[in-house]
């Protein structure tokens, strides 16, 4: 397989995940997540040790939610053999209707990916979710299981600065 093919498979597991979750194509992230997959979200205030308890998590939330649409955009990747590291810029938005000051909040951050290939296929096994900036109704997104939304923003100056971003560290040159 050539690192090109696998660049492009790991895209579109990366782009699976957002059309996964707002379709609530819950099985869908099975085809993401490895099945103990480390996922730590800043935005959801939340870290989950396995693709079932991140489904659950999610399910639970989004579904209280009139819509959302989640855009995945300027992958860069990295591969290794049969690990990769995977950098991807988000923008989220969501929407409820009934929230008091207005329907819709929107995220923008950033997806730090670890991947490993599978014999089903790329999956990944760790992500880290940061918020850069927000707008909109911070009434949006309620707590829900596991999750207490924080709207601290990062910089990815400073996290880069911090030596926290493990793409970064995949790509550095020795």
């Amino acid at each position: 397989m050539s690192v090109l093919q696998d660049k492009a498979e790991i895209i579109e597991v990366i782009n699976l995940y957002g059309i996964a979750l707002d379709a609530h194509a819950w099985d869908l992230l099975d085809d993401v997540f490895t099945k103990d997959v480390h996922a730590e979200f800043g935005p959801a205030g939340a870290v989950w040790k396995s693709v079932d308890a991140l489904k659950f998590a999610f399910k639970d939330f989004h579904e209280t939610l009139t819509n959302h649409m989640h855009t995945m955009t300027g992958s860069c990747v990295h591969v290794d053999g049969d690990k990769a590291n995977a950098f991807t810029y988000g923008d989220w938005l969501l929407s409820r209707d009934s929230a008091v000051g207005g329907p819709d909040w929107v995220g923008r951050g950033w997806y730090d990916d670890e991947l490993v290939r599978t014999p089903e296929g790329w999956r990944i096994s760790s992500r880290v979710c940061r918020l850069l900036s927000w707008t909109g109704n911070p009434n949006v997104p309620e707590p829900a299981y596991e999750q207490r939304p924080v709207m601290t923003t990062h910089t990815l100056r400073g996290h880069h600065e911090a030596g926290k971003i493990k793409f970064f560290k995949a790509i550095a040159r020795k």
